[in-house]
């Protein structure tokens, strides 16, 4: 097994010459201390089986769901390239930087991510080291940050960037995943990382509305650490090859996906690895830590509803 360290960032290195499917107990043990250490690992030419990614990401934890396909190809092999095909909205959706799952009650531990079909220019996936970022400010700013707790909704960052899906359920929620009717999640901008003990911003186009903070002056600030945070070296952008695969440590680590012409066809595939409650639960869904007339509310009701 080759590992090489990406060139100019914080974080992350290619791995070659090892098979994710037939993983000795020594290269598992060398992998997973290597994704704690650089957060995003990439294994060009992988071609993972769907039954192999899915083994492969179960390494790391739990699933939060099994292989699934991010693609603009119906199921009736149609390409959506029109801004308002429903489709087309959730991938445009994705470019803004955001952690996974934290609009769930549960945010997401990591991801597995390969690619099948790719167009012939663009598409290419970024990700953002959110500790770098928490560590680059200044002694004041962590300090303040660290005191800060936002909600994460979908509906929140689909709406304002007009991406909400048409067609509501009769419960006012979304046929497609991670449009809920229970309470948005309340979480702290400032997460410390389970496994290593450091510090990490937790910020994201799902994050709105800072307790205590006005709503417009919320918004302006998280736009404003979102858009420092991420950037060089703070920063990678992968151009995919068909058979590439990747793993990231959500916790740590924002992604988003790039433009594309969308009337070439783009098949994708992610399997995601749940998080641990222990750590990855919102603050009012730690039902157990908060006592229930205690839980603070959304300021102005719940976006799912």
């Amino acid at each position: 097994m080759k590992v090489d360290q990406l060139e100019g960032v914080t974080f992350g290195s290619v791995v070659t010459d090892v098979s994710l499917e037939s993983l000795s107990a020594s290269e598992w043990n060398e992998l997973y201390e290597l994704w704690i250490d650089r957060a995003l690992l990439i294994f060009p030419q992988a071609h993972l089986t769907a039954e192999g990614q899915d083994d492969f990401a179960q390494r790391f934890g739990t699933l939060e769901f099994s292989r699934a396909p991010i693609s603009n190809i119906g199921k009736d092999g149609k390409v959506h390239y029109e801004n308002s095909d429903e489709v087309v909205k959730s991938l445009r959706g994705n470019e803004g930087w955001h952690h996974d799952s934290t609009y769930m009650p549960l945010q997401a531990k990591g991801a597995v991510f390969s690619a099948e079909i790719i167009p012939s220019s663009g598409a290419a996936t970024g990700w953002a080291d959110m500790r770098a970022a928490y560590e680059d400010l200044d002694d004041e700013a962590r300090a303040h940050v660290s005191t800060l707790r936002a909600y994460h909704s979908l509906y929140y960052s689909q709406g304002r960037s007009g991406y909400l899906p048409d067609k509501k359920n009769d419960d006012g929620t979304y046929g497609l995943y991670g449009y809920h009717n229970m309470e948005v999640s309340l979480r702290p901008l400032v997460k410390v990382h389970p496994v290593t003990g450091k510090p990490n911003l937790i910020i994201g186009r799902h994050a709105h509305d800072i307790v205590g903070m006005e709503k417009d002056h919320s918004q302006k600030f998280l736009d404003e650490l979102n858009d420092w945070a991420c950037q060089p070296p703070r920063t990678y952008h992968h151009d995919w090859e068909v058979g590439d695969a990747v793993v990231w440590d959500n916790r740590r680590l924002q992604h988003r996906g790039t433009p594309f012409d969308m009337t070439e066809p783009r098949r994708m595939w992610h399997t995601r690895i749940a998080g641990d409650p222990s750590s990855e639960l919102a603050i009012n869904h730690q039902i157990d830590a908060i006592p229930s007339d205690n839980v603070e509310r959304h300021p102005t009701g719940t976006w799912a509803c």
